[in-house]
């Protein structure tokens, strides 16, 4: 298009086709043209990576807008079609290898980060900036278990992925469960819990759900805010020895068999239940007075194995009459005679002799769910 002379006495530059095509017709100076930004744009793409089809549709554009129009920019954009089409093939093989995944799993690990509640793992203890294990937190401060903390992570799982959030009751439900089932795995003597320490746990949030978090963290915490736990609670294979392990295992059983007490905790509400649960401690009990026996302990255990292996023959005895007796008061005493026997001196002094804890545990007094369990979410 050729630019119309101005009025006045005409100049000795030609009009029309040979005018200069960019900037003041008469200037002694003709300014460049500018560079193309969808070129620009295209080799930002294609350097980062970054959507890759964007960038090679931005980098043909723009070589096409550079040809019509004169813009400068032809590099930027032929180094962008180059780069992103590289792109392009790099994200074809890590979706066909599943790469794009570790990726994220990686990149969100990273961005969780040391010092936040995700990072916590197994064994690890931490301090909270309010010294609460109650509400939300997003970052906590990990510090050794030997001094001071709030909390000590004793196990870590993860929901399965997918699914809408289920909501916070479904999932303190199902912490709650899993948690409290994975206790002995990590502290394996329920005698070296203090009685002030319970089950907590960090929960996915409805925000956190949407960036597919889906980990759930089993800690121990004190009941009281106004005391922190000190030293760490772990009792398992990393810090006992083969005999302690074999009497906590012979042991297991039965600590579940005594938990499993029926819903309604009086006889006279539901003998049948109540019976029935005399019935698995007796059965719990023959189970223990097998492994007890069957292990080779070393001689100065021996002895007193011996003696609570006779006291816990004697308990066995007083559960099975509790099973089959219609009598509430025959049904309690046979049940306060078998609990002695159970935790009785025998037992302290077999303890003694390994090198365990020697202060029985607080048996609950009601049945069912024990009562509504702290939680809290991440």
């Amino acid at each position: 298009m050729s630019i119309p002379p101005p009025p006045g006495p005409q100049g000795p530059y030609p009009q029309g086709p040979y005018a200069p095509p960019w900037g003041h017709p008469l200037g002694p100076y003709p300014r460049q043209a500018p560079v193309s930004g969808l070129a620009v744009a295209a080799f930002v793409l294609g350097v980062l990576c970054f959507v890759p089809a964007v960038g090679l549709v931005l980098g043909l554009i723009a070589l096409a807008r550079i040809r019509k129009r004169g813009e400068r920019g032809k590099g930027f954009a032929v180094a962008g079609c180059v780069l992103s089409s590289v792109g392009l093939a790099l994200w074809a093989l890590t979706l066909s290898t599943g790469a794009v995944a570790d990726f994220w799993e990686g990149f969100r690990d990273a961005a969780r980060g040391e010092g936040t509640a995700y990072a916590l793992e197994k064994g690890e203890c931490f301090t909270t900036p309010g010294g609460s294990l109650q509400g939300v937190t997003y970052d906590v401060d990990q510090v050794p278990c030997a001094g001071e903390h709030d909390g000590e992570v004793f196990a870590v799982f993860d929901l399965p992925r997918g699914g809408s959030y289920p909501g916070d009751d479904a999932l303190t439900s199902m912490a709650d469960l899993r948690c409290y089932g994975l206790v002995g795995e990590y502290a394996m003597d329920d005698w070296a819990l203090p009685a002030d320490v319970d089950v907590y746990y960090l929960t996915p949030t409805r925000r956190s759900w949407l960036s597919n978090d889906r980990e759930i963290t089993c800690l121990f915490g004190s009941t009281d805010e106004r005391k922190n736990l000190t030293g760490s609670l772990r009792n398992d294979a990393t810090t006992l020895d083969a005999h302690q392990i074999a009497y906590l295992e012979a042991a297991r059983s039965l600590d579940g068999a005594l938990e499993s007490t029926p819903e309604n905790e009086y006889f006279e509400d539901d003998p049948i239940a109540q019976q029935a649960w005399a019935g698995r401690v007796e059965n719990a009990l023959t189970e223990e007075i097998g492994m007890l026996g069957a292990h080779s302990w070393p001689s100065a255990s021996k002895q007193p194995v011996n003696e609570l292996v006779t006291d816990l023959e004697a308990a066995r005895e007083e559960f099975a009459a509790a099973e089959v007796t219609p009598d509430a008061d025959a049904f309690y005493e046979h049940l306060y005679q078998g609990y002695a026997l159970i935790d009785g001196d025998t037992t302290v002094t077999a303890r003694e002799s390994l090198g365990l804890d020697t202060t029985p545990p607080e048996y609950a007094e009601s049945g069912g769910d024990g009562g509504e369990s702290p939680g809290k979410e991440v």
